[in-house]
């Protein structure tokens, strides 16, 4: 369920508009899910075996973070989708020469917002170190498994096969934006008055 909150579906939504087939968007949710899994498995490891903690408002800035990457994910792909436009290219974008690093990146930082109440949650609930870790891993597994599900769905409107329409493309690909740029505002204040 964790890889089916809003923000997460809202960036790899932006993520897999750049892409013209469902096989490499779902690459894309892969990517996102090991960028999200490195991150928790590095801090929560870090937290759980030096039996330290992070002061719980230090994971607001983190999740502001997030806010201000989705901001800029829906901006920047409202840019690139101008200069697609004035550039008259074809209608469908072909992989962008950088292939995954985006969706790992993006992966990295939601996993660093969310892995401190995550942490807290499983020291509290679970008596051992090895069961830690071990849970850390089967969510990392559930969080690819769940960015690979949620980036495939997505990615059925863009597919040529399903839509050839790029009037459809363009609308969808704006809304995706505007969605993302919203929800970042909403998180990054919420979370700078918390912090």
């Amino acid at each position: 369920m964790h890889a089916f909150e809003i923000d997460h579906l809202l960036a790899v939504s932006s993520i897999v508009t750049r892409r013209n087939s469902v096989l490499t968007a779902i690459k894309d949710g892969i990517f996102w899910g090991l960028g999200h899994t490195s991150t928790i498995l590095v801090i929560g490891v870090t937290m759980i075996v030096a039996k330290c903690m992070i002061a719980e408002h230090t994971f607001h800035y983190f999740e502001a973070g997030v806010g201000c990457m989705l901001i800029l994910l829906g901006l920047q792909r409202i840019w690139k989708t101008r200069q697609h436009e004035k550039n008259h290219a074809l209608a469908h974008e072909h992989a962008e020469p950088h292939g995954h690093r985006l969706a790992y990146g993006v992966g990295l930082v939601h996993g660093l917002a969310g892995s401190g109440t995550l942490v807290l949650v499983v020291m509290t609930q679970l008596k051992s170190t090895w069961e830690g870790i071990v849970y850390l891993l089967i969510f990392g597994i559930g969080s690819i498994a769940g960015m690979l599900l949620a980036s495939g769905i997505f990615s059925l409107p863009f597919s040529p096969k399903v839509s050839n329409s790029p009037r459809l493309h363009r609308g969808l690909t704006l809304l995706s934006s505007l969605l993302c740029i919203g929800f970042g505002f909403k998180v990054l204040f919420q979370n700078l008055l918390h912090a």
